[in-house]
């Protein structure tokens, strides 16, 4: 058997590790049965098909049929814009409230692209603030900040 797919290769070696990583934190948790889960139930059986699929996927970089991939130099530019962005909007979710730290955070993070457009990022931007505050406000009940804080608008 020969390496063909590299990425392929290394994302089926990260889901692998991410998913038995959280399959044994998981097992801190009490189990429970299927008929009454238990709070490490659900995480415990999604890490072990998580770690099954990086099998599948592993495995296929050895196929015949794979097709011949090579992984490019890191670029920690894109992943600190990445992580970067998320830490920011954990940062000023409290005094600037969800719209500006959603849209912030998507903006930020386009910025990661190679093809990055100031308009698809916007209009990413509006559709997913729209969506986190029907999803999660709406939806769900949850209590954010809508605006900033100085504005009083809450």
């Amino acid at each position: 058997m020969q390496l063909k797919n590299r990425q392929d290769f290394w994302s089926g070696v990260m889901f692998v590790a991410l998913g038995l990583g959280f399959a044994w934190k998981a097992t801190s948790y009490q189990m429970g049965t299927a008929a009454r889960m238990g709070p490490g139930y659900f995480p415990f059986w999604l890490g072990l098909v998580l770690a099954l699929l990086g099998i599948i996927v592993l495995l296929g970089s050895f196929s015949k049929n794979a097709l011949e991939t090579t992984i490019d130099k890191f670029d920690f530019r894109i992943a600190g814009l990445v992580v970067g962005s998320v830490l920011l909007y954990g940062f000023i979710l409290r005094p600037l409230g969800v719209y500006i730290s959603v849209a912030v955070l998507v903006i930020v993070s386009s910025l990661a692209s190679h093809e990055f457009s100031w308009k698809i990022a916007v209009g990413n931007a509006i559709f997913l603030v729209i969506f986190s505050y029907l999803a999660f406000i709406k939806g769900l009940g949850l209590i954010f900040p809508l605006w900033p804080s100085f504005m009083g608008m809450n």
